[in-house]
């Protein structure tokens, strides 16, 4: 496995293109006849790709899932693989930019010929390969985005998501502020984007259209949010809902502190994870900042979970001892998502079985709900669990709700059970 730009492969393929120039002219996709392999299958190795923010402004947030995602994939390939293939895992930097997510993902497809993309990570980079990956009958697996987009299933058969979106956790975060801060005036902070503007629909399901206090936005260009906190403060604010990266989040406690201001704050998981925000903050008044802070979650991150205490196994002894945090866990649970549905693929996987896999219904991932695909919903999660930092440790606190059309209710969780060592087989 490993993190590439170019393999040697790109030089076959362009020395091929030079003197394919007929086959080229009869416009065949980059999928192949319906004669040829399968794209990324061999006999012994299955190659699948993503693109990932490696360098840029969401770098320092994210660049470690996808090191995550390839650790679990050596686990996998350390104990057999799955059917006797090894997957290799091709990650190439976009710098969260949709004009380089649309070169390497060319690349990817067209070059490198793999089987499926895994995890793309962003809103705005994976939006612009959409329509090309769903018109060369690509599968698009698992998008690393809460946005509602990849839940089309008419117009993007091959598109499916994976976290729970962002409707998803607006609304459970505005339930548990209902819940558990009635009275109290409730705001938002949010990214000036899809991210932010869904966040708040979601929590405008439970709170009615005029329920949020006030509610302000950032650009992810603007290292500054005192106008925005000020503007919070000065609202009364005693509970602000954070549509923010994890780099923003801190921003915003940090600055917060600074001007005395020390509301409830309840985040999404994609601007939530509190090693992560102790990394921005710094060890020393993190702990204080962080105390209470609230945020979702669909995945097993409590620390007594045999899921994480596997997953920091892995870390360990594939990931070369890398910090163990949220991100360590999502990548991981991508990982086991995709091997699984390649396990249940068949001895002899194509791109349609892959996808009838996941159309079956039959994945169920490793939250602390089942994933819901179906062949009308290609949505991941459709549940999120409460989460509460105290004492420096955030778990889940009990609370975990689920989005039916615009009703919220309250559900148990039920965690899948780690079988197999955490190795999938059909």
């Amino acid at each position: 496995m490993r993190t590439t730009h170019s393999t040697p492969r790109t030089l076959v393929r362009t020395v091929v293109a030079a003197t394919g120039a007929v086959a080229v002219g009869l416009g065949l996709s980059a999928c192949g006849g319906a004669d040829e392999a399968t794209p990324g299958v061999s006999e012994d190795t299955v190659t699948v790709g993503t693109h990932q923010p490696l360098t840029g402004p969401a770098a320092a947030g994210y660049s470690s899932i996808s090191a995550a995602t390839s650790a679990y994939f050596d686990y996998v390939n350390a104990n057999g693989g799955v059917h006797g293939r090894t997957i290799e895992y091709l990650v190439k930097d976009d710098g969260y930019n949709p004009a380089n997510t649309q070169t390497v993902v060319r690349e990817l497809v067209q070059q490198d010929d793999v089987f499926a993309v895994l995890n793309g990570l962003g809103t705005p980079t994976h939006s612009s390969v959409l329509d090309f990956l769903n018109q060369n009958e690509v599968p698009d697996l698992f998008v690393s985005s809460g946005s509602t987009a990849w839940n089309d299933p008419e117009s993007y058969p091959y598109t499916f998501g994976f976290n729970a979106d962002y409707l998803v956790e607006g609304s459970a975060l505005a339930q548990y502020a209902s819940d558990e801060h009635p009275g109290e005036k409730v705001c938002m902070l949010g990214q000036d984007d899809d991210y932010g503007e869904t966040l708040r629909a979601g929590a405008e399901i439970v709170l009615g259209a005029d329920g949020l206090g006030a509610y302000e936005t950032y650009e992810t260009s603007n290292q500054d949010v005192t106008a925005q906190i000020g503007a919070l403060q000065a609202a009364g604010c005693e509970v602000v809902m954070l549509a923010t990266v994890n780099g923003f989040s801190a921003l915003a406690v940090g600055t917060a502190a600074q001007m005395g201001f020390m509301p409830t704050w309840m985040a999404s998981s994609a601007g939530g994870d509190y090693p992560t925000l102790v990394g921005f903050l710094g060890e020393d008044v993190a702990p204080q900042l962080l105390q209470g802070f609230v945020s979702v979650n669909y995945l097993p991150f409590s620390p007594d979970s045999e899921w994480v205490e596997l997953f920091r196994q892995i870390n360990e002894e594939y990931n070369d001892g890398a910090s163990f945090d949220g991100n360590t866990v999502f990548g991981m649970g991508v990982g086991y998502a995709f091997t699984e549905a390649l396990a249940k693929a068949g001895e002899d996987p194509t791109r349609e079985a892959l996808v009838e896999v996941l159309e079956s219904g039959e994945l169920v991932g490793n939250g602390i709900v089942p994933l819901t695909y179906s062949a009308e919903n290609h949505a991941g999660y459709d549940a999120a669990g409460i989460t509460l930092v105290d004492g420096g440790v955030q778990d889940f606190v009990g609370s975990t709700y689920r989005l039916e059309g615009e009703t919220v209710t309250a559900v148990e969780p039920e965690q899948v059970a780690l079988e197999g060592d955490g190795i999938p087989v059909e």
